[in-house]
């Protein structure tokens, strides 16, 4: 039985809603809502002409991601969007690795999102209204080729295995 001041000694789950989205050279940035963090691999079937199994073997093929759509965002000054924006759309723009941390009590990263060669597909700003106070970014829409997950404890194995 637990009484005043009495010591738990257990982990509190890890919330969802304390977040921030990092793009090298933007800095940080943070929004309402992240969506499309997820990966699927192809199914490769194949049944070989002398095989007695009537059913088709099945192997991993191709991973694929989908898109992360970022919504609500916030960030201080103007000109970060439009930078972004305008760098997407020439031929020199440079994939970047955009990281999306999930954040502890403490503020810092206990699992790390990674999206490779990330860059923006899609950029929504919200309608221009001098009587309204909303944000700047509606929905940002971001492509990649492959999606990293780490969380901090096995990084901090990796990195003492490194050392050892």
């Amino acid at each position: 039985m637990l009484g005043k001041g009495s010591y738990q000694d257990w982990n509190w789950p890890l919330p969802k809603f304390h977040f921030v989205v990092t793009f090298p050279g933007l800095g940080v940035w943070w929004f309402q809502e992240v969506s499309g963090l997820e990966t699927e691999v192809d199914i490769i079937e194949y049944r070989h002409g002398r095989s007695k199994q009537l059913a088709p073997m099945k192997r991993p093929g191709m991973p694929k991601v989908s898109d992360v759509t970022l919504k609500k965002g916030v960030f201080t000054g103007d000109t970060l969007s439009y930078m972004l924006f305008a760098k997407a759309n020439t031929k020199d723009f440079e994939k970047n690795d955009v990281t999306i941390s999930l954040l502890n009590e403490y503020h810092m990263p206990e699992v790390i999102w990674t999206l490779t060669k990330a860059f923006p597909k899609k950029i929504e700003s919200t309608n221009l209204n001098s009587q309204t106070s909303e944000i700047a970014i509606e929905s940002m829409v971001l492509s990649y080729e492959e999606l990293v997950i780490d969380n901090v404890v096995s990084m901090g194995i990796k990195l003492a295995k490194k050392l050892l």
